[in-house]
């Protein structure tokens, strides 16, 4: 049963390190071509016709690069196709979703204290979710009202603040920004296999088939592909937000996750600002520290109190001498150490999550932080509030902590 459990988890590392692998050659290629893209000369007459050119250096070596509106005359030898990185991207991505939420969904997925489900439901509104995002922005890019880009990224936005509301109102915290970076994701991916390659797929059988390519196809991979440019940073940062309790367990989670997609469009709008040589709005970079100063608040300010302080560092002695330790001390064998011990009482959890253990006022008193910032602060741990801590206990640990560090 050890090694069965144990190749569990190397199979969930292996297959989250070929997800990063995956994400980093999508991101990488596509913020390439769209920097490539918005940086070409258009204003020159180019001998091969070609809409734009560009010179690169790069490795010790120059490259000339051009770019045809439409397509070029013949069909070129040697053609690469990028799709591969998104592809492996989502599937990998959708693989961990299984071994993490889907067969950890009693830990992960489901919070009864935000909706009671059984694990099949859970699922079934996870997969649901992501086939229905799809679904919906498809529907609304192919009519009448996705023919106005601005208004377009206007109406998706109040979708994916929707969504978050959703997700945060069904899930656990942790597991509904994982969602919220998931359903995005999966529109992003999808852009790439239901709509950008099929088009491109058209044009390159019209030039082996003699015939004029159509402009339309090339127009609109253009407006999903960058549709997808500024969903991207979000999606990293929702992606990560599941090891950081202070983002996915606050009370506001879903305005959180609401204002990450706004810094996302101002860090492009910088960049893209640049490549295509329109000036450098730094006044972006402002905007997006504001929106952080913001979430920072929003993850702290529902569990202000007096007793609060600032989170500092303290030597354990400290924490394990400070008023109200026996009280925490008691909270945390009741509710914390059947899981975080050497041989944990939980059934299918073989050693102590992340390492820790919790079973003497020493350990207790060593992750003090830990403690404060999972269980006082946000409501991460214990997971799915298996062992219903009490608020009241949660104000002890606030209390306790502050005692310790002088709040």
């Amino acid at each position: 049963m050890y090694d069965l459990a144990a190749m569990g988890a190397w199979a969930e590392f292996a297959v989250r390190w070929l997800h990063v692998i995956t994400a980093i050659a999508w991101i990488g290629s596509s913020f390439y071509f769209i920097a490539l893209d918005l940086g070409l000369h258009r204003d020159r007459n180019l001998p091969s016709g070609a809409d734009g050119e560009e010179w690169q250096v790069h490795g010790g070596g120059f490259y000339h690069i051009q770019k045809y509106l439409v397509a070029p005359d013949h069909m070129p030898g040697g053609l690469i196709w990028h799709k591969w990185q998104s592809y492996s991207t989502w599937l990998s991505g959708f693989a961990l979703l299984f071994l993490v939420y889907y067969l950890g969904a009693e830990f992960y997925l489901i919070d009864p204290a935000v909706m009671d489900l059984a694990p099949w439901q859970a699922i079934l509104i996870s997969f649901a979710s992501l086939a229905f995002g799809w679904a919906a922005y498809d529907w609304i890019c192919k009519s009448k009202f996705g023919d106005d880009n601005t208004r377009l990224m206007v109406l998706l936005y109040v979708i994916l603040v929707a969504m978050a509301y959703f997700y945060t109102s069904v899930f656990s915290g942790r597991a509904a920004l994982l969602h919220l970076g998931a359903f995005t994701a999966t529109i992003m991916s999808a852009n790439v296999f239901m709509i950008i390659i099929p088009n491109q797929k058209i044009v390159v059988d019209d030039l082996m088939a003699g015939r004029e390519p159509d402009a339309k196809y090339g127009k609109i991979a253009k407006q999903r592909s960058t549709h997808n440019n500024y969903l991207t940073l979000p999606v990293i940062f929702l992606m990560l937000s599941n090891h950081y309790p202070l983002a996915f367990a606050s009370q506001y989670n879903w305005l959180i996750a609401s204002l990450v997609f706004l810094m996302g469009v101002t860090i492009r709008h910088y960049f893209n600002s640049v490549h295509s040589r329109q000036g450098e709005p730094n006044w972006t970079w402002a905007a997006t520290a504001i929106l952080f100063l913001i979430i920072m608040w929003l993850s702290t300010a529902p569990m202000f109190r007096a007793e609060d302080p600032e989170v500092a560092q303290g030597g354990a002695l400290r924490f394990a001498q400070a008023e109200g330790f026996d009280e925490v001390h008691d909270i945390v064998m009741g509710r914390c150490s059947m899981c975080h011990a050497a041989e944990p009482a939980w059934d299918g959890l073989l050693w102590p999550p992340k390492g820790v253990r919790l079973e003497t006022g020493a350990q207790i008193a060593h992750h003090a932080k830990v403690i404060y910032l999972q269980a006082g602060l946000s409501h991460a741990m214990p997971p799915a509030n298996l062992s219903y801590m009490s608020e009241e206990e949660r104000a002890k640990i606030r209390k306790w902590y502050a005692s310790a560090v002088g709040g």
